[in-house]
């Protein structure tokens, strides 16, 4: 049974920062890629950033140049740098991680862990 656990979170006054971590335990294959999702109350869940196998990122739009996604795909771990923090940035923060096997799809998610930035 794959598991992520995520850590990092807490509350942060805007401009400051936080790190977030996730780790992947259960899962003897690596995954194509893993990422972080944030949802705010009464809002949708959306994409924050990936990284993938080879590297490469993709961030939101409005994210980008703030927060840094970096990965050790290898080892099922990822970790979310996120700076100059807003109070628009406040939301229950996800790991999420995805391979595919056999042909079939597989996505898993973390509990989440809430990020609050106060003005």
């Amino acid at each position: 049974q794959v598991q992520l656990v995520e850590s990092g979170g807490g509350l942060v006054q805007a401009g400051g920062s936080l790190r977030l971590s996730c780790a992947a335990s259960g899962s003897i294959f690596s995954f194509n890629y893993m990422a972080w999702y944030r949802q705010a109350p009464e809002k949708q869940r959306e994409l924050v950033a990936s990284v993938f196998v080879d590297g490469s990122t993709n961030y939101a739009d409005s994210l980008k140049g703030r927060f840094t996604i970096s990965g050790d795909i290898g080892n099922n771990t990822v970790t979310l740098q996120m700076n100059s923090l807003k109070p628009e940035d406040t939301a229950v923060y996800y790991c999420y991680a995805f391979r595919r096997f056999s042909g079939k799809p597989y996505g898993y998610w973390g509990q989440g862990t809430q990020v609050t930035v106060s003005s």
